[in-house]
């Protein structure tokens, strides 16, 4: 496993000292106290989901995610909320339910918390995630370049976060923002300049919440069933501008190339994140 630092966590912080800390120097922290004084913390149990949305139709996702062809990024099955959320809370279970829209799905639910001040930009605009004990979320940054404050219910989860300038260490793969490396079960003859990488690990408990600053990349792993809720924000139209330009650019190249290619698209991502992994920790050896 590659050497992991422990992300520090506060409460009682201030703006100006969150800003000089950890926005400016692009640094992951954990809020003991930024969700504090929302109801959903307290309201939104198992229990509560199951009663009020039970009945919903919703997508799974698994480790099948990134395959190629024509499942590439798209659900595996689809399930009832409530029989998933059962699931999730009694057992193990690849199973995963992600970036739900859920405020459109059901607007009540923007009463039960409150958009933070800790920073200006905050947008309007937030995602759930569910995921069943043992399950995992792949490498990836996001690539909308905004930073994203994730809170936690429930439960327990652990994100493993690394930064930009480690891409290439993390196998990279071209034309995404993903990585195929198992993060806490890596195969070091495959890839070997993993151990070269430094990361940082957070321990979110129920509601806790996670700053995950632009473009880092996070691994994220449910030591227990549970479910999180993201809340973007974005304070310069420069990098809201970037963000765009990434989400046309890499969605269109590599969704339309793995329609087209399919194995022969991924072998050369593949390919191509080996050979720049390779450079990069020769370049590391040399020093």
């Amino acid at each position: 496993m590659s050497n992991f630092n422990l992300v520090d966590k506060v409460e009682n912080i201030t703006k100006k000292e969150f800003k000089e800390r950890y926005l400016s120097t692009n640094t992951p922290v954990i809020f003991k106290d930024l969700a504090k004084n929302w109801r959903a913390t307290t309201k939104w149990t198992f229990d509560f989901f199951k009663e009020n949305y039970g009945d919903w139709e919703i997508p799974m996702y698994d480790d099948s995610y990134h395959n190629p062809g024509n499942g590439y990024m798209k659900p595996v099955s689809h399930k009832k909320f409530r029989d998933y959320l059962n699931i999730i809370e009694t057992k193990p279970t690849s199973l995963r339910f992600h970036n739900f829209q859920i405020m459109k799905r059901a607007p009540e639910l923007a009463k039960d918390y409150e958009t933070p001040t800790i920073m200006n930009g905050f947008l309007k605009f937030a995602l759930m995630f569910f995921g069943g004990k043992g399950s995992a979320l792949n490498l990836h940054y996001d690539i909308d370049c905004s930073h994203v404050f994730l809170t936690h219910f429930q439960t327990q989860k652990k994100v493993y976060l690394f930064p930009q300038e480690q891409s290439q260490l993390l196998y990279k793969l071209p034309y995404t923002n993903h990585s195929h490396l198992d993060v806490l079960n890596p195969d070091y003859n495959k890839y070997p300049a993993y151990k070269y990488a430094k990361g940082i690990e957070a321990t979110i408990e129920h509601g806790e919440t996670l700053f995950i600053p632009k473009l880092w990349w996070h691994y994220v792993y449910y030591s227990k069933g549970g479910y999180s809720l993201a809340l973007r924000a974005n304070n310069s139209l420069k990098t809201k501008a970037k963000g765009l330009s990434n989400l046309v650019r890499l969605f269109t190249v590599d969704n339309g190339m793995n329609y087209l290619a399919g194995e022969k698209w991924k072998h050369y991502k593949d390919q191509k994140a080996e050979e720049n992994a390779i450079k990069a920790m020769q370049e590391i050896k040399s020093v």
